[in-house]
């Protein structure tokens, strides 16, 4: 008798036990069966992506790679024009890792890869690190008092007490 296979995570879903239904589901479906493989081969691609590429492009999803050219997502036309300096860098280094890649065509789509915010921090839940507050502290000592930094000294010397008493 052969044993079941493992559960398969999809790289780069957030919630592991969805990941596992799915491609669970796809492994029990036959004419869906084959889907797995280039799932699994595009999670991989996108791990790879994400390991080479520096942290500032996190929010960039692999669309596809077909005759040799990857097919990027972004969320911005800004993040567009800094991935396309970094687009050789990454091309040599996934051939490296042995994929195939000619050339690399970035797609902005600002809905597609912006991150999911389950609940938006709000100004007054940030913290502030103890060094952060003392800087504030000590700026509130350092500019001269004169009638127009009288607004900003109190405002920074509020913010560095509420911020010290949390």
């Amino acid at each position: 008798m052969q044993s079941p296979k493992p559960p398969y995570h999809i790289y780069g879903t957030k919630v592991r036990r969805t990941s596992i239904e799915a491609t669970d589901f796809l492994r029990r479906n036959h004419r869906l069966a084959s889907l797995l493989p280039a799932a699994t081969r595009m999670a991989s691609l996108q791990k790879d992506v994400r390991l080479i590429l520096p942290p500032m492009y996190a929010n960039c999803e692999t669309l596809s790679i077909q005759e040799g050219v990857l097919t990027l997502a972004v969320p911005s036309s800004a993040v567009a024009a800094k991935l396309k300096q970094q687009a050789p860098k990454l091309q040599a280094a996934l051939q490296k890792k042995g994929w195939q890649v000619d050339s690399v065509r970035i797609k902005i789509q600002v809905g597609r890869a912006m991150p999911v915010q389950d609940d938006i921090m709000k100004p007054s839940s940030l913290e502030l690190p103890p060094t952060a507050v003392q800087a504030f502290e000590e700026l509130g000592d350092a500019l001269p008092a004169s009638p127009q930094n009288a607004e900003l000294i109190a405002a920074i010397r509020r913010l560095a007490e509420k911020r010290k008493n949390r």
